[in-house]
């Protein structure tokens, strides 16, 4: 049985770490001829993702860019031309803002939505309309937005952050319908992943990590790697009859009410 991304030209935004260094890894790993690597403002990070790339055979490629710029989503666009085409857009870039879930209505403002929307959504929207021509070359091509439970359940990082993710469903559902029939469009929605965002809360990190095992069904803290696994699936062949879906990978953590 031949690697599922044999040969494939990959892009995978907000790659420098967690869930986009390891779907980056993961399609190298599979078989990709190439992986363009995108990043904000990390750069010695994304140097280590096209490290991780090239041990495994693949080409790499970094690319600096904020997708909520479409400057930026265009030189994505170019880093991967000389390739030819695109097989498999990984929209990962992604951002919050900091006020959790007490006096959200006070602490969150306007300029925190559009600032959350401007990546989320809108730096998504840009990415895919820059690659689109390359992607329209593949002949398989598919695109795998970075979504969250929260944007089903409304529970997450910040109201802003959860209403972004749920827009980011429904633009799903429009550009499947928009892109078809050569192209096609899905997103997965993680909970919790065990990544080095979550070192940034200090001594609380291992209390919400015990809680969150504790909550799942399947008593799990997922890490970026287990969350590749299901993108890395939407992306490929064995997802080819799979457009304009959401698929939740949260170890069951929707299920009872986390």
């Amino acid at each position: 049985m031949k690697p599922p991304y044999e040969n494939a030209v990959v892009v995978v935004t907000g790659a420098s770490t967690g869930l986009g260094r390891a779907i980056a890894v993961g399609a190298a790993d599979q078989g990709a001829r190439a992986v363009v690597i995108n990043f904000a403002s990390s750069e010695s990070e994304a140097q280590e993702t096209a490290r991780q790339v090239r041990v495994l055979g693949a080409e790499s490629v970094i690319v600096q860019g904020d997708v909520g710029n479409d400057a930026d989503c265009i030189a994505i666009a170019e880093a991967a031309a000389p390739f030819g085409r695109i097989d498999a857009l990984f929209c990962n870039a992604g951002k919050t803002t900091k006020p959790a879930h007490a006096h959200q209505l006070d602490k969150l403002s306007g300029d925190d939505f559009l600032d959350v929307y401007r990546v989320n959504v809108v730096g998504t929207f840009q990415t895919v309309r820059a690659c689109r021509h390359l992607l329209e070359r593949s002949g398989r091509a598919a695109i795998v937005a970075t979504s969250s439970v929260a944007g089903v359940t409304g529970n997450g990082s910040s109201i802003a952050y959860s209403a972004s993710k749920a827009a980011l469903n429904t633009m799903v559902l429009s550009l499947a319908r928009g892109l078809a029939p050569k192209i096609r469009i899905n997103s997965v929605a993680p909970g919790f992943m065990d990544t080095v965002w979550f070192d940034k809360l200090g001594p609380h990190r291992d209390r919400i990590r015990e809680s969150v095992i504790e909550r799942t069904l399947l008593k799990v803290a997922s890490t970026p790697e287990d969350i590749a696994g299901t993108a890395l699936f939407l992306g490929s062949e064995a997802a080819c009859r799979v457009t304009g879906e959401t698929l939740i990978a949260d170890a069951g953590l929707r299920m009872t009410g986390g």
